[in-house]
């Protein structure tokens, strides 16, 4: 990614002893809608000195109307010409040539009203502890359906902006000090606009605080194409995946939400869970009725379809909710279309996630290691529900059947299954049953205590096995999860080293 420069006037300092100015104004021109003129005239009107600012339009590759550009441009602005086609990548680049003392991010298909370079010079002034801020996005919508695109995005940023401790990193219009930018590590085009999510984390993990100035309006147009936002969910998925796929730990990493599709990836791993169905259809005499059909309706798809089933479903889910949707813009109440369209981004996105998670293990993306196990010696965890907490102590339920696949060394070695103490009832009480590759685990192999078990097991030559385990379920109160073994940790320590 690269870009190259010209210069089509000069932006004199407000402070008289240097020759930077106050404020950078990057605008990339992808994703403009159409309303590129409108986002300049906004810019062009500004009642702030314009010997305070300089604007700097980031050009991508294929924009066509170049010509018209430099004539209502002028002089007045800097051109970046960029190989590169992402409207995250353009503001990186903007903002790497960028020279003001802040920096204001935005976008191409916004613009601004004429007082807010003037608001946000004050708004510096006023609070010495902010290290940046967003604006307030004021709408445009021109058909049903960017009205309920609206209502949608609207409730998110207003969550983000006045509830949210962190996540207030608004591309539309952010401003911000270069110097911390920089320190913060920038937007990053590989992340596409999950990169603002990562850049959020990063000002807060660092103890810089991101305010709200609704004094300062933007105007943003929703375009209302469904097209538009299943691209736009694609490539914040695609930068969500590719993000916790490296394994990535850094200041504010541990922020960012694991999304229950990832950390529950194995669910779907159908060596692990035909693995789960043998030991069901070889204790299929010991469990109750309901139990048994209950626990083979569960396993048996993942077993004989692993992750088709579940892409197949969150397509037809997709797919179901875009037929309402389009049907509802034609006659349906705005309330309706506002709910659907939720639902349509929310089966998206699943949707998505899946099948990016699913090309990544086909490939070389993921690397093992960088997904939340249990233990360190766990290669593969299939039925866990995402991570919880319980007293500050971090845990995962187990469905009430459920497998690991550890690795430790050939011979004797000794696991510990680490459980929260008082989660659930005694564990000599519940009647766990314990299997190593599908076979039954001898009593006298389990020691349990009260809050871990601690099983020596002679692993083969490989030194890689299945430990699996079935118990009954434990019923909390509103909870309708098939709850098993609250699990903090699973160790694998050779027999030599106790």
């Amino acid at each position: 990614m690269s870009a190259t420069s010209k210069n089509f006037g000069s932006a004199a300092a407000l402070d008289p002893h240097t020759d930077l100015p106050l404020f950078s104004i990057v605008i990339p021109l992808e994703y403009h809608r159409g309303q590129w003129e409108r986002s300049w005239l906004g810019w062009k009107s500004q009642t702030l000195d314009k010997t305070a600012y300089e604007i700097i339009l980031v050009v991508p590759p294929d924009f066509s109307q170049l010509n018209e550009l430099g004539e209502l441009a002028g002089a007045a602005v800097r051109f970046e010409y960029a190989d590169c086609a992402h409207d995250i990548g353009l503001a990186a680049i903007g903002a790497a040539k960028a020279r003001g003392k802040y920096l204001f991010l935005t976008e191409s298909h916004c613009w601004p009203e004429p007082d807010v370079l003037e608001l946000c010079r004050q708004a510096f002034l006023d609070h010495s502890d902010w290290a940046g801020f967003s604006c307030k996005s004021v709408r445009i919508s021109h058909n049903r359906l960017s009205e309920a695109e609206a209502d949608m995005y609207q409730a998110d940023i207003d969550f983000g902006m006045k509830q949210h401790p962190w996540r207030k990193v608004l591309d539309q219009c952010f401003v911000t000090r270069r110097d911390v930018y920089e320190e913060c590590g920038g937007l990053r085009a590989d992340l596409g606009h999950f990169a603002e999510w990562v850049l959020a984390a990063a000002y807060h993990a660092r103890g810089h605080t991101i305010g709200y100035l609704e004094t300062a309006r933007f105007h943003h147009y929703y375009v209302g194409a469904l097209g538009e936002l299943k691209t736009f969910t694609l490539d914040f998925v695609q930068g969500e995946i590719a993000y916790f796929s490296r394994g990535i730990s850094e200041a504010g990493s541990d922020l960012l939400e694991v999304p229950t599709e990832w950390s529950c990836q194995d669910n779907f791993d159908s060596e692990m869970a035909r693995g789960i169905v043998r030991v069901l259809v070889g204790e299929l005499l010991s469990l109750k009725l309901r139990r048994k059909f209950g626990a083979i309706w569960r396993w048996g798809p993942p077993a004989w379809f692993g992750y088709g089933l579940a892409r197949g479903a969150s397509a037809v889910a997709a797919a179901y909710a875009r037929l309402v949707l389009t049907a509802l813009t034609l006659a349906g109440p705005r309330e309706a279309i506002t709910r659907w369209m939720k639902i349509y981004i929310a089966t998206l996105i699943r949707q998505q996630r899946l099948t990016c998670i699913d090309a990544a293990r086909r490939g070389t993306a993921i690397e093992r290691t960088a997904l939340s196990r249990v233990g360190a010696g766990v290669l593969a965890q299939t039925g866990f529900y995402p991570q919880e907490q319980w007293q500050g102590i971090p845990f995962r339920w187990s469905e009430t059947e459920a497998a690991v696949r550890i690795h430790g060394q050939p011979g004797r070695n000794l696991i510990r299954i680490e459980c929260p103490a008082a989660v659930r009832e005694p564990f000599d009480r519940i009647g766990v049953r314990f299997y190593l590759d599908d076979k039954r685990v001898a009593d006298e192999a389990i020691k349990i205590a009260a809050a871990q078990f601690e099983l020596r097991l002679d692993l083969p030559p490989s030194a890689t096995v299945r430990l699996g385990w079935i118990c009954p379920p434990f019923a909390a109160t509103a909870d309708p999860r098939r709850l098993g073994l609250p699990v903090a940790r699973i160790e694998v320590v050779p027999e030599s080293n106790p």
